[in-house]
This record gives structure tokens, sequence and C-alpha cells, in this order.
């Protein structure tokens, strides 16, 4: 497998400095109205890279390129989801920021020692890898090994390997690890773009 070549850019760079200042010196931020503050990370992975590439449906549908199918809404949500079952837009984002704190972010701090002194860039980077693969994947992946090591570099790089489902490898996977596209940030640019 070729290794894909990730590369720092001003637009990622732009977001995690936006994350920061809106954080302050607290390292939380309001994401949405009527939802608790969030953690930093939660809040650049939520709006710069789970946001952009789950795209949101407000009504359930059966996602059948997951193995196996599962009835998914809003933005790549799975948990207690029903066929007909329809939410608000505000129901998705409450159900999202509260989702990845409660669920995700508190498992990846459990599984990796060195949690909050890893970079802004690589703990979003892991937020949305988890939410996309799941907690145990992201975990047990060699990204959490090599960010266990402090080599964040290289577990950026590590991520992109998250590039298939349902048994093949999907462009727009590959992407989202990758450098993004042309109106998204990609996990690893925005990794990359906050540890060189």
């Amino acid at each position: 497998m070729a290794t894909i070549k990730l590369t720092a850019s001003k637009r990622a760079k732009t977001a995690i400095a936006a994350v920061i200042v809106a954080a302050g010196a607290g390292g939380t931020i309001a994401l949405f109205p009527g939802t608790p503050p969030v953690p930093d990370d939660v809040a650049l992975a939520v709006q710069v890279l789970v946001k952009p590439w789950e795209g949101r449906s407000l009504r359930a549908y059966y996602d059948t390129v997951a193995k196996p199918a599962v009835w998914t809404i809003c933005d790549g949500d799975t948990t207690n989801v029903r066929p007909g079952m329809v939410e608000t837009p505000a129901g998705c984002d409450k159900r999202l920021a509260t989702k990845i704190v409660r669920d995700y972010r508190g498992k990846l701090v459990a599984c990796i020692a060195n949690w909050n002194r890893a970079p802004l860039s690589w703990r979003a980077m892991m937020n949305s890898l988890a939410w996309n693969i799941g907690t145990g994947a992201a975990c047990g992946s060699t990204a959490a090994r090599l960010g266990r090591a402090g080599r964040w570099l290289e577990s950026c790089v590590a991520a992109t390997a998250f590039n298939r489902a349902g048994g093949r490898m999907v462009v727009g996977l590959a992407n989202r690890r990758g450098m993004g596209d042309a109106s998204r940030i990609g996990e690893g640019e925005l990794c990359v773009s906050g540890v060189l």
C-alpha cells in the first residue's frame, strides 16, 4: 500500500487557531445552543472533521455499506436509531456533541495515557477517527500506539490506513483520512498541521 503524503495547510492551521482562540484558557467551547461546553479537541473534530465528512440526514436511513448494515441518522449516529425516525438540526447537534464527549473521547482518554499532552490537532483527528471506526478499533490502532509513544506525525500517517468500508477502499474515506478535498479538511491534513 502506498504511503499517503500529508502536508500542513493554511486552512487547517486557521481552523486550529480559531478553536484555540474560542476555547481560551478554559479549553472548552459552547459549541451548540442548549448543550454543555465541550473540550477543544471535540469542538475541532465536530466542526472541521465529523460534520463536513459524515453528511447530515434528518431521517433515519439503512446504511448498507456498513457491515453489518445499520440504521443511521444525523451525522452518522447509529445509537438507538429506528426506521422512520426523524431528528431536527438542533437535535442532531446535541446528539453529536453529547455522544462524542460521553462515548468516544472518554474511552480515548482512558486508552491513551498522555491524551492531555497530545497536540490539539492530533486529539481532534483521533476523536473523528473513533467516531467513524469505533473506539475499540481506534484504541487498538497503530495510530493510537504511536500516539502513546508521542510519535505524533507517524500517528497522523498511520490513521490514513482506515480508508475501507464494506471490504473495499472508498475514495471518500481516503480523502477524509488524508488531505481532504477542495471544500473539506482531511483528518491527516488537520493532524499534521498541528504537529509540524
